[in-house]
């Protein structure tokens, strides 16, 4: 391990001699020890037999020299410092019911999924984190409104005296116009449901009941409206794919029934947010739905006519939870104490995840009850009757307090050891000594009593960026789980990553220092969200307080999380989504933070605003890579430089990551592609820039040949066809 990046600092050679040099000094001495050998040629055995020792002896130099490295490893153990254990990946399953049930149903926490195993990967598995209830949802309110605002406050009540509820729950009646009768771009409905039922996460499918409406002049593959509900905060979209609306756009056109029926019902398949509080919006309180009435995109038209509905219904079908790439293990029996301090004791797995509650230690001594001792980082501070103990996230060994003894302590039980024999002394005396002595050692946590059994209760492992799996993988259920049909994650997982290096704790550990745990500097706030996140933050930066609109007492910090980077060797990027900051990482790293911040200082914590970068390069090739698999394998390799390139995690010009709110120059592009073996020369460069607006992404040509992401921004890039975001290079000449 090579330390290059701490200071030069003048550094004693203990011994600077080379392998020549030893034998030079062998052979002066063969005079001396042994005057009849007088054949000193590299042919003579005895000559070999020099040169032997002579390499085992620099050998020996070798690592005699490298002392100065073991020692600074050891001073880290004495800080303290731990390697960090690998941080688990995190997803969301939905699992789908086989039919709809009469009760409320509840899926466990713990329940595990996993990947597919195959000949060459072990499967990989998620357990969820919380139970999962899937609710009896109910309509109560059918609402229209002329605009979609953020908070609605004029609202058209269209079930009062028109409507009947049915013994299922469902509504009919007259029909009812879910638009404005000349529909207008922002028109919208909502729907809002019972507050009681508990059905945050579940996926509902809405059946409505109306006329065939093919003549409204919307295109049904691709109808102008979107579904929405109500978070908390904002109106989140909850249709994950077009075919989950079978009405497709309210015209119930081509949904497999007979033409001839006027009367046509199909079902909407929406994925209710994870956060789905009850809300009141003018005086109507409950679970809020809503469906928008979007411009028509491009040269489609819009609705010539509102759609009419005659009744709807909904059901639960499914529900969606949270997941970490974790395994847990139960009431895993560790050994048995012999009554000695210090002892040290390993776990059948190694990469512990960070410990919850109900996750610890008991103690169960031979003729006692059962103790819960409680997990420590170290025994500073801990007495001899403290029932402490330490884990080792990364290797998984269990250690108990030492007993420490002053170097003295020895000398004087050998001197009292021999007064006691020899001359002899009373009994007073000798309690005197024996509580003497015993006041020059120290007990730093107490220790099992000898035979005593030790049982972990539960731990979860795992972790590490195989975790960071993509969309749809997680289809294997570990154990049967009743009324359940199929289960899958709809997105990729995220925030996997794997254990610390020694080379990332050396780097880690200047900082550490500085810091000192506290949070009071920018540099201390970045360095101790890094240490937050557990590994699961990639980079961070603060940003400094704005001079025009100054926020006094509060540090804004932009978050990067993990993600998995191998799709940057497959010419794929990484999509923004994939470094999304989620609600339970800030979760964590605003813990952390409180603990370590300045009483009055509050943090906030954002994501940057990403901005994609596509790049349109000609290139011309050396004649002698005129053959056309060269010709591909060049072509990969300047893609898959662009990708690493222009790269929150793997960018710029460094490979750390792109710097926050710097610009891509057409410079900065044709730098990176002459480095490439094969380039002769290059022809037009073109930048096309990406910016999200709304839920989409709208991409352009830059006239001025470089992308600026603003102060908050941060280049990425990725493959999209149908957004056209790939990196597209063509051959010249």
């Amino acid at each position: 391990m090579e330390f290059d990046f701490l200071p030069k600092l003048p550094k004693s050679n203990l011994d600077d001699r080379s392998f020549k040099d030893l034998v030079d000094e062998c052979i002066l001495r063969i005079p001396r020890y042994c005057p009849e050998w007088t054949n000193y040629n590299p042919s003579d055995p005895g000559m070999t037999l020099v040169e032997l020792f002579a390499w085992l002896t620099d050998q020996m130099l070798l690592r005699f020299n490298q002392v100065p490295r073991r020692n600074f490893v050891v001073f880290l153990e004495m800080l303290g410092v731990r390697l960090q254990a690998a941080a688990p990946a995190h997803t969301e399953l939905t699992f789908y019911l086989s039919a709809e049930l009469p009760q409320v149903y509840q899926i466990a926490a713990g329940t595990e999924v996993a990947t597919l195993r195959t000949e060459t990967e072990e499967a990989i598995v998620f357990s969820t984190d919380q139970p999962l209830t899937i609710g009896k949802p109910r309509i109560t309110q059918f609402l229209t409104a002329e605009r979609a605002d953020l908070q609605p406050q004029v609202l058209r009540d269209r079930l009062t005296n028109l409507w009947t509820q049915q013994n299922d729950g469902s509504w009919e009646g007259r029909d009812q116009l879910v638009f404005e009768e000349l529909p207008q771009p922002g028109n919208c409905f909502y729907l809002v449901l019972d507050p009681e039922s508990p059905i945050a996460g579940n996926v509902l499918a809405l059946k409505l009941r109306g006329e065939a409406a093919t003549s409204t002049g919307i295109n049904p593959d691709h109808p102008p409206r979107r579904w929405e509900a109500w978070n908390g905060q904002e109106w989140q979209p909850v249709l994950l794919q077009e075919g989950d609306d079978s009405t497709r756009g309210f015209s119930f056109d081509d949904i497999g029934q007979p033409a001839l029926n006027p009367i046509q019902e199909a079902d909407v398949v929406l994925h209710l947010p994870l956060q789905f509080p009850a809300t009141y919006f003018a005086t109507y309180h409950g679970r809020w739905l809503r469906c928008v009435y979007t411009p028509p995109e491009g040269l489609q038209s819009g609705y010539l006519r509102s759609p009419r509905l005659i009744g709807f219904g909904v059901r639960a079908i499914g529900g969606t939870v949270t997941a970490s790439q974790c395994t847990l293990i139960h009431d895993e029996l560790i050994g048995t104490s012999d009554g000695n301090p210090g002892q040290t004791f390993q776990l059948q797995s190694g990469s512990i995840l960070p410990r919850q509650p109900g996750e610890h230690l008991l103690v169960i001594p031979a003729n006692g009850l059962p103790e819960v001792w409680q997990e420590v980082t170290d025994f500073a501070d801990s007495g001899a009757n403290d029932r402490h103990y330490t884990l080792d996230s990364l290797t998984g060994e269990l250690q108990f307090g030492p007993l420490i003894r002053e170097p003295a302590q020895l000398r004087e039980q050998a001197q009292f050891r021999a007064r006691t024999q020899v001359q002899g002394e009373s009994a007073l005396q000798v309690m005197d000594q024996a509580l003497a002595l015993q006041t020059m050692e120290r007990q730093y946590g107490a220790v099992p009593p000898r035979g005593a059994l030790l049982k972990m209760v539960a731990y979860r492992t795992g972790g590490g960026r195989k975790g960071n799996v993509q969309r749809g993988t997680l289809q294997i259920p570990k154990t049967a789980v009743p009324y359940v049909d199929r289960v899958t994650n709809h997105i990729a997982a995220y925030s996997g990553a794997d254990a610390e290096s020694l080379e990332d704790a050396v780097i880690r550990v200047p900082r550490l220092l500085r810091t000192r745990d506290r949070a009071v500097t920018p540099e201390d706030f970045e360095t101790l969200t890094l240490q937050g996140g557990a590994g699961a933050v990639a980079r961070t930066c603060c940003l400094p307080q704005s001079a025009t609109h100054p926020t006094p007492g509060v540090v804004n910090l932009l978050v990067v999380p993990q993600a998995n980077t191998d799709g940057v060797q497959r010419a794929e990027g990484i999509h923004p989504n994939q470094l999304k900051l989620t609600q339970p990482l800030q979760d964590q790293v605003l813990a952390y933070l409180d603990e370590r911040r300045l009483l009055g200082v509050n943090v906030q914590l954002q994501q940057p605003n990403y901005v994609g970068v596509a790049v349109q390069a000609e290139v011309g090739l050396d004649p002698e890579y005129n053959h056309p698999q060269a010709q591909q394998v060049i072509l990969r390799s300047l893609q898959v430089a662009l990708y690493r390139f222009l790269n929150p995690l793997t960018g710029g010009h460094q490979g750390t990551g792109w710097a926050f709110g710097c610009p891509v120059y057409t410079s900065d592009i044709v730098k990176l592609l002459q480095q490439t073996v094969g380039v002769r020369y290059l022809g037009a460069i073109l930048l096309f820039e990406l910016r999200q607006q709304g839920d989409t992404w709208v991409r352009s040509l830059s006239s001025l040949g470089m992308v600026d992401p603003g102060a908050l921004g941060l280049i990425c890039s990725w493959a999209d066809h149908r957004l056209r975001s790939s990196h597209t290079i063509s051959l010249v000449g």
